[in-house]
């Protein structure tokens, strides 16, 4: 498999990735994104349950999204949606929601199976699958793609030339931290290019005492003080100057989600810790950042350029 990395690098060449410098003209554009998922297609939940019992499960993402779409408008923000296949499947109305109320519509894959579970051709099959299901639904383009649980590593780079190769723009699916699930902590902390031409936009993190902490979101967001994700994310837009990438999940902001039997303890925590604050955390975000959509402050020439250096590149 070729290089996914610009020739132009050095021996490790993930590393030596340079970080695109963002406009300091006026205030940063921050995206702000959402993995459109259900509770129970959680990674952390498949040893408890089976794909085959998915149809069977208690649906909760159309109140869910319906609630975060309320969230959004409120504050006139709009945001990426990174949306299973398998939920655009049988929501059809629900991605025509999202698309109609300004957001854009990115794709999760279809079944949340993790890229570093896939071969070459099944992660072909899976993203063209969604990619197609999600833009029959919604009537537009795809441009994005965020593997489930950040599933794209050093074991599997060759699943970034298949995603150009399959039309997409950009990938947010490489994430620069050390983690017992996921994680690349050497890969660059920024959006940069790859050697086939995609654009990969990693999730937040901060560089503090010698290694990246996880500053964007997710489980650490619901169980640290709201303050300190203020704090690192003002941090890498002030003293970084870059646009910081958030995400979250439909089914954190639903503390009365079915509660799953027999799991174990330490997952436990992981899914259910303070679920209740999670909305009003987000809610206090919203207000104290500016926000945007990926392919707005990545991608689109005509919007303010918060990364000049990519624009020869769009």
């Amino acid at each position: 498999m070729s290089n996914p990395w610009p020739a132009s690098s050095s021996a490790t060449p993930i590393a030596a990735a340079a970080p695109i410098a963002a406009a300091a003209a006026a205030p940063i554009a921050n995206a702000m994104t959402i993995d459109v998922e259900d509770y129970f297609q959680v990674s952390a939940l498949a040893p408890y349950i089976a794909r085959s019992e998915w149809e069977q499960r208690e649906c909760r993402v159309e109140r869910n999204v319906q609630r975060i779409l309320q969230l959004l408008a409120a504050r006139g923000v709009k945001a990426t949606f990174f949306t299973l296949g398998w939920i655009g499947e049988r929501y059809p109305g629900l991605v025509r929601d999202i698309v109609g109320g300004g957001h854009e519509l990115a794709s999760h894959g279809y079944g949340h199976q993790r890229a570093s579970d896939l071969d070459t051709a099944a992660f072909r099959e899976d993203v063209l699958r969604a990619k197609g299901v999600l833009e029959d639904a919604g009537g537009v383009a795809v441009k994005g793609y965020r593997a489930p649980s950040f599933s794209i590593g050093h074991g599997n780079l060759w699943a970034l030339e298949t995603l150009a190769r399959t039309g997409h723009r950009y990938s947010s699916s490489i994430y620069p931290i050390a983690h017992d699930h996921y994680g690349m902590p050497d890969a660059p902390r920024f959006a940069h290019r790859t050697g086939s031409g995609l654009l990969e936009v990693p999730v937040t993190t901060l560089h503090l005492l010698g290694r990246n902490l996880p500053s964007s979101g997710g489980g650490w967001f619901r169980l640290l003080p709201y303050g300190i994700t203020r704090a690192m994310i003002r941090r890498v837009n002030a003293a970084e100057g870059q646009s910081a990438i958030f995400y979250f999940h439909p089914w954190e902001i639903d503390p009365g989600q079915p509660r799953i039997a027999g799991i174990d303890a330490r997952t436990r925590f992981r899914h259910y810790v303070n679920l209740a604050a999670n909305e009003g955390k987000l809610q206090r975000l919203l207000a104290d950042f500016r926000w945007g959509r990926m392919d707005d402050i990545f991608l689109d020439p005509a919007a303010p350029a918060a990364h000049p250096a990519l624009a020869g590149a769009r």
